[in-house]
Protein backbone atom coordinates (compact mmCIF):
# COMPACT_ATOMS: atom_id res chain seq x y z
CA UNK A 1 0.00 0.00 0.00
CA UNK A 2 1.36 3.43 -0.93
CA UNK A 3 -0.03 5.29 2.04
CA UNK A 4 1.95 4.03 5.00
CA UNK A 5 -0.55 4.85 7.68
CA UNK A 6 -4.22 4.29 7.18
CA UNK A 7 -5.93 5.89 10.09
CA UNK A 8 -8.40 8.67 10.50
CA UNK A 9 -6.01 10.94 12.41
CA UNK A 10 -3.25 10.98 9.78
CA UNK A 11 -2.39 14.38 8.33
CA UNK A 12 -1.63 13.97 4.63
CA UNK A 13 1.02 16.12 2.96
CA UNK A 14 0.02 17.38 -0.48
CA UNK A 15 2.17 19.15 -3.06
CA UNK A 16 0.62 21.16 -5.89
CA UNK A 17 3.00 21.64 -8.82
CA UNK A 18 2.89 24.13 -11.64
CA UNK A 19 5.53 25.66 -13.85
CA UNK A 20 5.78 29.17 -12.37
CA UNK A 21 4.34 28.56 -8.88
CA UNK A 22 2.69 31.97 -8.88
CA UNK A 23 -1.02 31.29 -9.45
CA UNK A 24 -2.76 27.88 -9.67
CA UNK A 25 -0.48 25.90 -7.39
CA UNK A 26 -0.47 28.72 -4.83
CA UNK A 27 -4.28 28.94 -4.97
CA UNK A 28 -4.53 25.18 -4.37
CA UNK A 29 -2.06 25.27 -1.49
CA UNK A 30 -3.88 28.10 0.29
CA UNK A 31 -7.32 26.60 -0.37
CA UNK A 32 -6.53 23.14 0.97
CA UNK A 33 -4.81 24.55 4.05
CA UNK A 34 -7.95 26.61 4.74
CA UNK A 35 -10.45 23.84 3.91
CA UNK A 36 -8.93 20.96 5.88
CA UNK A 37 -6.18 22.09 8.25
CA UNK A 38 -6.57 19.08 10.55
CA UNK A 39 -6.47 16.49 7.73
CA UNK A 40 -4.06 17.94 5.17
CA UNK A 41 -0.96 20.09 5.00
CA UNK A 42 -0.56 21.61 1.55
CA UNK A 43 2.51 22.94 -0.21
CA UNK A 44 3.18 24.25 -3.70
CA UNK A 45 6.18 24.45 -6.00
CA UNK A 46 7.18 25.09 -9.57
CA UNK A 47 9.54 23.61 -12.12
CA UNK A 48 10.58 27.14 -13.12
CA UNK A 49 9.33 29.35 -10.28
CA UNK A 50 8.65 33.00 -11.06
CA UNK A 51 10.09 34.03 -7.70
CA UNK A 52 6.96 35.97 -6.70
CA UNK A 53 3.30 35.16 -6.19
CA UNK A 54 1.07 36.85 -8.79
CA UNK A 55 -0.70 39.88 -7.24
CA UNK A 56 -4.12 38.67 -8.42
CA UNK A 57 -3.52 35.33 -6.70
CA UNK A 58 -3.10 37.17 -3.41
CA UNK A 59 -6.05 39.48 -4.13
CA UNK A 60 -8.48 36.64 -4.93
CA UNK A 61 -7.40 34.72 -1.84
CA UNK A 62 -7.81 37.80 0.36
CA UNK A 63 -11.24 38.54 -1.17
CA UNK A 64 -12.28 35.03 -0.14
CA UNK A 65 -10.83 35.29 3.37
CA UNK A 66 -8.15 32.70 2.69
CA UNK A 67 -4.88 33.34 4.53
CA UNK A 68 -1.87 34.28 2.39
CA UNK A 69 0.79 34.41 5.11
CA UNK A 70 3.86 32.41 4.15
CA UNK A 71 2.91 31.87 0.52
CA UNK A 72 5.91 32.13 -1.78
CA UNK A 73 7.03 31.02 -5.21
CA UNK A 74 9.59 28.22 -4.89
CA UNK A 75 11.19 25.40 -6.86
CA UNK A 76 10.12 21.79 -6.64
CA UNK A 77 13.64 20.70 -5.73
CA UNK A 78 12.79 21.72 -2.13
CA UNK A 79 10.37 18.80 -1.99
CA UNK A 80 12.62 16.24 -3.66
CA UNK A 81 15.36 16.69 -1.05
CA UNK A 82 16.02 14.08 1.59
CA UNK A 83 14.92 16.40 4.43
CA UNK A 84 11.67 17.46 2.72
CA UNK A 85 8.29 16.60 4.21
CA UNK A 86 7.06 13.10 3.31
CA UNK A 87 4.53 13.63 0.51
CA UNK A 88 1.38 11.56 0.29
CA UNK A 89 -0.02 13.25 -2.83
CA UNK A 90 1.43 15.31 -5.70
CA UNK A 91 -0.91 17.10 -8.11
CA UNK A 92 0.15 18.93 -11.25
CA UNK A 93 -2.26 21.78 -11.91
CA UNK A 94 -0.99 23.09 -15.21
CA UNK A 95 -0.63 21.32 -18.51
CA UNK A 96 3.01 22.27 -18.98
CA UNK A 97 4.09 20.84 -15.60
CA UNK A 98 1.94 17.77 -16.27
CA UNK A 99 4.10 16.98 -19.29
CA UNK A 100 7.46 17.72 -17.66
CA UNK A 101 9.67 15.09 -16.17
CA UNK A 102 9.11 15.54 -12.45
CA UNK A 103 11.66 14.69 -9.79
CA UNK A 104 11.44 11.34 -8.11
CA UNK A 105 9.48 12.21 -5.00
CA UNK A 106 10.71 10.45 -1.86
CA UNK A 107 8.17 8.00 -0.47
CA UNK A 108 6.33 7.36 -3.76
CA UNK A 109 3.34 9.67 -3.26
CA UNK A 110 0.17 9.20 -5.26
CA UNK A 111 0.06 11.52 -8.24
CA UNK A 112 -2.62 13.00 -10.47
CA UNK A 113 -2.89 15.68 -13.10
CA UNK A 114 -5.49 18.37 -12.41
CA UNK A 115 -4.65 20.63 -15.36
CA UNK A 116 -6.48 23.89 -15.90
CA UNK A 117 -6.01 27.16 -17.82
CA UNK A 118 -3.40 29.58 -16.53
CA UNK A 119 -5.19 32.65 -15.13
CA UNK A 120 -1.93 34.62 -15.32
CA UNK A 121 -2.02 34.20 -19.12
CA UNK A 122 -5.47 35.81 -19.43
CA UNK A 123 -5.74 39.20 -21.11
CA UNK A 124 -5.83 42.09 -18.61
CA UNK A 125 -9.56 42.72 -19.15
CA UNK A 126 -10.49 39.18 -18.08
CA UNK A 127 -7.63 38.39 -15.68
CA UNK A 128 -9.56 38.90 -12.45
CA UNK A 129 -12.36 36.63 -13.71
CA UNK A 130 -9.79 34.01 -14.75
CA UNK A 131 -8.29 33.96 -11.23
CA UNK A 132 -11.75 33.65 -9.65
CA UNK A 133 -12.62 30.81 -12.04
CA UNK A 134 -9.38 29.02 -11.16
CA UNK A 135 -10.16 29.33 -7.47
CA UNK A 136 -13.68 27.94 -7.99
CA UNK A 137 -12.43 25.01 -10.07
CA UNK A 138 -9.76 24.12 -7.52
CA UNK A 139 -12.23 24.45 -4.67
CA UNK A 140 -14.64 22.05 -6.39
CA UNK A 141 -11.87 19.51 -7.02
CA UNK A 142 -10.63 19.77 -3.44
CA UNK A 143 -14.16 19.27 -2.11
CA UNK A 144 -14.37 16.06 -4.13
CA UNK A 145 -11.03 14.90 -2.75
CA UNK A 146 -12.03 15.77 0.81
CA UNK A 147 -15.17 13.66 0.41
CA UNK A 148 -13.09 10.54 -0.25
CA UNK A 149 -12.88 8.16 2.72
CA UNK A 150 -9.08 7.95 2.50
CA UNK A 151 -8.83 5.97 5.71
CA UNK A 152 -10.92 3.11 4.29
CA UNK A 153 -9.99 2.99 0.59
CA UNK A 154 -7.24 0.84 -0.88
CA UNK A 155 -4.37 2.73 -2.51
CA UNK A 156 -5.41 1.76 -6.05
CA UNK A 157 -8.94 3.07 -5.47
CA UNK A 158 -7.60 6.34 -4.09
CA UNK A 159 -5.28 6.70 -7.10
CA UNK A 160 -8.17 6.15 -9.51
CA UNK A 161 -10.41 8.61 -7.68
CA UNK A 162 -7.88 11.44 -7.49
CA UNK A 163 -7.07 11.05 -11.19
CA UNK A 164 -10.77 11.18 -12.08
CA UNK A 165 -11.19 14.41 -10.09
CA UNK A 166 -8.81 16.14 -12.50
CA UNK A 167 -11.27 15.58 -15.33
CA UNK A 168 -14.13 17.32 -13.53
Amino acid sequence: MLLKEVNMSKIYNVLFVCTGNSARSILAEALLNKMAPTRFRAFSAGSQPKGAVHPLTLAVLADNHIPTTGLRSKGWEEFAAADAPHLDFVFTVCDQAGGEVCPVWPGQPMTAHWGMPDPAAADPASAERAFKDALITLQRRLQLMLALPLHSLEALAIQQEIRAIGTR
